[in-house]
């Protein structure tokens, strides 16, 4: 084999681009494999851990590193990186509207108070947002990397004119029946979601859909995700009251449920007493010591609307096996579904090391494995610069996979998987044969939180079947597999 490492001074494309570019390349006659991203020090990391010898390069570099069977043709493989960049034009006769080339000319032709999504780098998008609520929108920040004194200085502008601000790192919402981001795809309905969290909401989401199956009252038309910081000390709640405003004042909205990651204390306690002045009536789920999990949270959501909850599906059972060491290891892509998971296997198995730690002195350093019950949110900003987020490419999630199997003291591996709208097309595709490899050498119990609807494109049923068949055990309440990880790993220790 033979390796070709190039630097292309001042390219540029997204990272989700880039991600698709490369899979397209790998695909090629004689790749063996194909790596084509911009030069930030996360991907060079992953591309020296491949092997590749990367010259010198600034993150404004874009490295296009192919590894070619020997009688491959480099020129070949690289028209076809030149053919995977090239944007798609309209053939003749197409009537497509060519996309906007600028914030404003796309502001232009909305209609006033369209929703302006942003999802450009994270240092460019507080001028862009800032743009669309002057022109008189709300304003859905996808992306990530916003420094928090911008967000405040967004949200405070946009409480001066009643406007919303989604964000930023507002990975998931639902408007009016419509998703947006990692929405799942769900039966519509009289009940309004708040969300400082991405995955939280869609936890939420997926155990209601799945109970509107039994009752048929049981449905979501909203979920204004607000930015998993937006209750934090710094930003106080500005953009969770807006959305709790505008909810408590639609007519078709009959219950509230507001899901966090864990708040700050204060600005939980001026929510609650917000709350109380709504006519609405409103379901607090936030996550803390001693709170309620999102299942308990749907649960209660489902007994204020007069029903049971119903028994939260498992599949794969018959594949746990027993843990075969001491430590818990947990790799997620749901940054709120870590917290929760955290916070309930703390109770249990004490200290948790993480990247998202529940207390500063559990911090992990740069290197994620270390002799402890472990964590990881690989949705962090710190793990997604100059990446896609791993909802679309599991790549890091997947090769820390191998490593914690490949650790004797790793009892337990704890995964989530989630489906939705920009989701990875067929996540179990890559996830399944990377717990096979895990479970190769001994049978590691692998337990997986599946967070997903049978409306959702990656099909439900099938991504089950793909992970149960790799051998995971899967649930689709992540705290109902947190506490049977739990479980297997208190039985090693008895």
């Amino acid at each position: 084999m033979k390796d070709h490492v190039e630097l292309r001074s001042g390219a540029y494309a997204d990272s989700v681009t880039l991600l698709q570019v490369s899979r397209a390349v790998q695909a090629s006659p004689g790749v063996v494999a194909a790596q084509v991203a911009m030069a930030t020090g996360l991907n060079l990391e992953v591309l020296e851990g491949m092997g590749f010898d990367i010259p010198a390069s600034s993150p404004n570099d874009m490295v296009v590193a192919l590894r070619l069977d020997d009688g491959a043709d480099v020129a070949t493989a690289l028209a076809a990186v030149d053919a995977a960049l090239a944007p798609t034009r309209p053939t003749s006769g197409d009537t497509t509207v060519a996309p906007a080339r600028t914030t404003g000319s796309a502001l232009r032709r909305g209609s006033t108070g369209a929703i302006a999504l942003v999802s450009v780098p994270g240092a460019s998008a507080t001028v862009e947002a800032m743009d669309a609520l002057e022109a008189g929108h709300d304003v859905m920040v996808f992306s990530d990397n916003v420094p928090v004194a911008e967000e405040v200085a967004l949200k405070t502008y946009a409480a001066s004119r009643h406007a919303l601000v989604m964000g930023p790192d507002c990975g998931t919402a639902v408007v009016d029946g419509v998703g947006l981001g990692f929405a799942n795809a769900v039966r519509p309905g009289r009940i309004g979601i708040v969300a400082a969290s991405g995955t939280g909401c869609q936890q939420l989401l997926s155990l209601l859909h799945l109970a509107g199956s039994t009752y048929d009252d049981v449905g979501v038309r909203w979920a204004l995700g607000v930015g998993g910081r937006d209750l934090s000390s710094a930003v106080g709640g500005l953009s969770t009251r807006e959305a709790l405003r505008r909810l408590d004042a639609d007519p078709d909205v009959d219950l509230v449920v507001v899901v966090s990651k864990p708040p700050a204390a204060e600005v939980a306690g001026d929510l609650a007493s917000y709350v109380d002045t709504l006519a609405t009536p409103v379901e607090l789920g936030l996550l803390g010591r001693g709170q309620r999990d999102l299942t308990a949270v749907a649960e209660a959501v489902l007994a204020r609307l007069g029903h049971a909850a119903p028994e939260w599906p498992v599949a794969g059972t018959r594949n746990t096996g027993v843990a075969t060491g001491p430590l818990l290891r947990g790799l997620f892509v749901g940054g709120t579904l870590c917290d929760e998971s955290m916070l309930i296997a703390t109770e249990v198995l004490g200290p948790i090391r993480s990247n998202i730690p529940l207390s500063d002195e559990l911090a992990l350093g740069d290197e994620l494995l270390v002799d402890d019950h472990v964590m990881i949110d690989f949705g962090d900003d710190a793990l997604t610069q100059g990446r896609a987020h791993p909802m679309i490419d599991p790549t890091l999630r997947n090769e820390q996979l191998a490593r914690s199997a490949a650790d004797p003291s790793t009892g337990v591996i704890l995964l989530d998987l989630v489906l939705g709208h920009g989701a990875e097309p067929d996540p179990a595709a890559l996830l399944g044969p990377a717990i096979t490899a895990a479970r190769t050498d001994r049978a590691i119990p692998v337990i997986v939180s599946l967070v997903g609807t049978d409306l959702d494109p990656q099909g439900l049923s099938a991504q089950v079947e793909a992970l149960t068949a790799a051998g995971a055990e899967v649930h689709v309440s992540n705290a109902s597999a947190t506490r049977r990880a739990i479980q297997l790993i208190e039985g090693a220790r008895a």
